[in-house]
């Protein structure tokens, strides 16, 4: 795992922590839950080309 995978993994997770912690409030927010949602997909994209980059061809 490259330093770059690596941090984007931890930053993966801790979008998700803060989603869940947003969904476990009494009254979310349904403007930070979809900026979560997004930035999370963002960095799992991130991942994606990475991964798929650093494959041999």
């Amino acid at each position: 795992m490259t330093a770059r995978t690596f941090r984007l993994t931890q930053i993966h997770q801790r979008i998700d922590e803060r989603l869940r912690m947003e969904l476990r409030k009494m009254l979310p927010d349904p403007g930070e839950i979809s900026r979560l949602k997004r930035l999370k997909l963002r960095v799992k994209e991130a991942l994606h080309r990475l991964a798929k980059h650093g494959k041999p061809a």
